[in-house]
């Protein structure tokens, strides 16, 4: 049986391949090409009259019911249009839906600041442990089933709030009779605090969004110095050439990659994306051969882009992205190679940024630097640390550019696994869902002034090659051998899990699920020292939309 992707590929107001239209190199869209964007934008607000308004009523201002009282991101309005068609049947093509998505995202969408602190669901980041919203009884009345994220990516003043409460009662009768509801007294929480709450925190209206709304949106295409890091395999930098490409909204971009991996390994990529609400940039392409989706923040002057790419059919599998425009006046260091040099050693070394063509290459008393290569979105340099280089964290320059990040050091303190905590998924076995596999690293540390290990003041080294093992993280998992059930751990720190389904082999016949200790055990000279994390490899998630 054919294994489907998980994740945003399932969405069609997010799929990116049938946006049509030419490209166009750099500069402003032509009159033919603002045209078709009005059209775009006229079609959009015509679909909302012909299919929304028959069930959302206008109102006295002429806005609609409910549907013009809420913002939302392109993930979130996707969602909003999906359950319309699947479970009220409004018919929508694939094609309008996807035109229903960008209206809706540019005209209520969200702030750049308002979505910034939820951008991990968005990115499809794994292993993120969230903050609550407030103390109190938000966190078991809409976390217990959502993510935190989920309600801090959506804007409502407090009646719609309280909508939306309704909502849920009706939709899901028993909501308030389940676990951590009928402990408490539900409805009046519901119906009072969590509107006032949420209207408070989130409103409809706000300053963030009066602005942006006014604010010129970036034309993103032009050539970017690039950096990033994936788990488990490495940073990596180069260059991304981005050309505008005419489409329906005059939104959409061609992207190009030229990057090389640590081990100057050329990896290259192509793709194409629409851009919501001027910044919120969502593509879709290949890197390195394999197909893949990119998930990016544009900053406000359009001079940044950060966010995520990752596997089209494994979300947990991908790596950061920071860009700046390559060419620029000033210099800056994105990244680097490796972020350490051990004293008495010598590694060559490439930063990646803008601007690195001019200046002398520095990483602080002790350490020599000989350029081999350079240009002005990279150097590599030969560098060599004194044996009696002062150890700790370092500032590097390139003329006038400097970044952290860096660090020297004789004999590491500490090892810590990274992530200390997450959690894996069956699957496969000839069921639908892929396994959801884990990627730890093995994080060297110094003490910091305190000379304690384990506490805020430590200095980050950087992953350090390690092997790999696992073992029962309770006496529950060695009694069902969830060592030798959940799946294998790999010896670039991944963990992949078993197979889906019942196991006649286990006590109970139970399927493959375990929960495991993680150790890393890194070998610093003559010093063994190892870094603990746990590990659940729990069932499939059959319901995987692109906000959880």
């Amino acid at each position: 049986m054919g294994q489907k992707p998980r994740g945003p590929g399932r969405w069609p107001g997010l799929l990116l391949g049938a946006v049509a239209g030419g490209v166009v190199f750099g500069g402003a869209l032509t009159a033919a090409q603002e045209a078709l964007a009005d059209d775009g934008r006229m079609q959009g607000r015509a679909l909302v009259e012909e299919r929304c308004s028959a069930c959302h009523q206008k109102e006295a201002d002429g806005s609609l019911h409910r549907i013009d009282h809420v913002r939302k991101t392109p993930e979130g309005w996707t969602m909003t249009l999906f359950r319309m068609r699947q479970f009220h049947g409004v018919a929508l093509s694939d094609e309008e839906q996807r035109t229903l998505v960008r209206y809706f995202a540019d005209r209520q969408g969200l702030a750049p600041e308002e979505a910034a602190p939820y951008r991990y669901v968005l990115e499809r980041r794994p292993s993120v442990v969230e903050e609550p919203v407030t103390d109190g009884d938000l966190s078991v009345m809409c976390a217990r089933c959502h993510s935190v994220a989920r309600v801090g990516l959506q804007r409502r003043d407090e009646d719609e709030w309280r909508r939306l409460v309704n909502f849920h009662l009706g939709q899901w009768p028993t909501i308030e009779y389940s676990a951590q509801g009928r402990d408490r007294k539900w409805w009046e929480i519901a119906s009072t605090e969590v509107p006032q709450t949420l209207g408070g925190k989130f409103p409809f209206k706000t300053d963030a969004w009066t602005s942006w709304q006014a604010a010129p949106k970036p034309d993103l295409s032009g050539r970017w110095a690039v950096a990033g890091h994936r788990a488990g395999i490495g940073s990596y930098g180069g260059t991304a050439t981005i050309a505008k490409e005419a489409t329906r909204d005059g939104d959409g971009y061609r992207i190009t990659y030229d990057l090389t991996d640590s081990a100057g390994k050329p990896l290259k990529g192509e793709g194409r994306s629409t851009v919501f609400t001027g910044y919120e940039w969502r593509g879709t392409g290949t890197l390195d051969g394999k197909p893949v989706r990119e998930v990016f923040a544009a900053s406000r002057d359009g001079s940044r882009l950060d966010g995520r790419w990752f596997l089209t059919q494994q979300d947990e599998v991908g790596g950061s992205l920071h860009a700046v425009r390559a060419g620029g006046a000033d210099s800056m260091i994105l990244g680097t190679s490796q972020s350490f040099l051990k004293a008495g050693s010598t590694a060559r070394i490439t930063l990646w940024g803008s601007g690195l063509d001019r200046g002398e290459v520095g990483f602080g008393p002790g350490v020599s630097a000989k350029i081999l290569s350079r240009g002005p979105t990279s150097v590599t340099v030969e560098a060599t640390a004194a044996a009696d280089a002062a150890p700790g964290a370092r500032s590097l320059t390139v003329g006038g550019a400097k970044a952290g990040g860096f660090a020297v050091y004789a004999t590491l303190d500490s090892i810590r696994v990274e992530p200390d905590f997450t959690i894996a998924r069956v699957g496969g076995n000839g069921g639908p869902v892929p396994p959801m596999t884990a990627q730890f690293e093995a994080v060297g540390y110094l003490n910091g002034p305190d000379g304690k290990p384990g506490t805020a003041d430590d200095v980050r080294v950087g992953p350090m090659p390690a092997s790999w093992s696992v073992e029962p993280f309770n006496d529950a998992a060695a009694q069902m051998e969830d060592v030798r059930f959940a799946g294998a751990m790999g010896s670039s720190g991944l963990f992949t899990p078993a197979g889906a389904g019942p196991n006649p082999q286990r006590q109970f016949g139970t399927n493959n699920i375990g929960d495991l200790k993680v150790v890393g055990t890194v070998i610093d000279g003559s010093a063994t020292l190892t870094g603990t994390g746990r590990l659940i490899s729990t069932v499939q998630r059959w319901n995987d939309p692109p906000i959880h």
